[in-house]
C-alpha cells in the first residue's frame, strides 16, 4: 500500500460565491472532488468549514482531518448520482424502526426504552405525520402503510446534501425516526444519540463496560454529531 499523501500546494483557501452556490478556492484555483466534479455548495456556512479545513492543512492532505470536505465529496459524486436509491435504502429503516421493537423482558429495559423511545414516536406522529406503533420482541411486524409513505415522501425529497448527512444520522442510530429526529431538532444532537444506544447503555450498566466497545461507540458517536452539522449547514 502506498503511503504516497498530496502535497500542500497553496498558500490561502478562500470562499467564492458562484452562479450555482458557493466554492472553495486555492490561491484562486477552484477545488474539486476526486472525481473532478465541481465542488458547488449550497451554502456559504458549508463552504467556510471547507475552506478552513483546507487552510488547516499542513505539509500534506490528510482526509482524516478534513470531514466536511468528505462528506461534499460524498454529496456529489455518490449520493447525488444514485438520489432514490439511497433515499429509499434509508426510508426502509421505518419499516423495522430501531425504536419500534422492544424487549419482551427484563421489566426495568421495558420501562427505560417506554420513557425514552414512545416520546420519539410521538413526535413523529405530530411533526412528520407518521404513526408508528411498539412492538415487543424481534419477530418483524409491518406498520401503517401511509406513515411508511409519508416518510419516504419526506426522504426523497431531500437534496443531495441533506441527504448525505442524513444517511449517517440513520445508518449510525438505526433508527429513520431518531434520524428526523436530529435533522429537525427534537432534542439535542447528543441526547438523541444516547437514546439510539439505550440497549447497549443499559447492558453496560449490568455487566460493566467494555472498553473497546465503547472506544468504538465514540466513534460513532463523533460522526453523528458531525451528520448533524454537516446537514444544519447544508440548508
Amino acid at each position: 500500500m502506498s503511503d504516497w499523501k498530496p502535497k500542500r500546494f497553496w498558500k490561502m483557501s478562500a470562499v467564492v460565491e458562484t452562479d450555482e452556490g458557493f466554492t472553495v478556492e486555492l490561491d484562486g484555483r477552484r477545488v474539486k472532488t476526486p472525481a473532478k466534479a465541481a465542488l458547488t455548495l449550497p451554502t456559504r456556512a458549508l463552504a467556510e468549514a471547507i475552506s478552513v479545513e483546507w487552510g488547516a492543512q499542513e505539509k500534506v492532505v490528510d482526509p482524516g482531518t478534513m470531514p466536511f470536505t468528505r462528506s461534499a465529496n460524498a454529496a456529489i459524486d455518490k449520493v447525488r448520482h444514485q438520489h432514490s436509491e439511497v433515499a429509499e435504502m434509508l426510508a426502509a429503516y421505518g419499516d423495522s424502526d430501531l425504536v419500534c421493537y422492544r424487549a419482551e423482558r427484563p421489566a426495568s429495559l421495558i420501562e427505560r426504552q417506554t420513557e425514552q423511545w414512545d416520546p420519539a414516536l410521538d413526535w413523529a406522529a405530530e411533526a412528520l405525520g407518521a404513526r408508528l406503533f411498539p412492538v415487543a420482541g424481534v419477530v418483524h411486524q409491518p406498520q401503517s402503510p401511509a406513515a411508511l409513505a409519508e416518510l419516504r415522501r419526506r426522504v426523497h425529497e431531500m437534496s443531495e446534501f441533506q441527504l448525505a448527512a442524513f444517511h449517517d444520522l440513520v445508518s449510525l442510530s438505526g433508527s429513520l425516526v431518531l434520524g428526523f429526529a436530529a435533522a429537525q431538532d427534537w432534542r439535542d444532537a447528543d441526547e438523541i444519540w444516547r437514546m439510539s444506544r439505550l440497549d447497549e447503555l443499559w447492558q453496560e450498566e449490568q455487566w460493566g463496560e467494555d472498553e473497546e466497545a465503547s472506544a468504538h461507540a465514540e466513534i460513532k458517536r463523533r460522526a453523528f454529531l458531525h451528520a448533524k452539522r454537516f446537514f444544519d449547514m447544508s440548508q
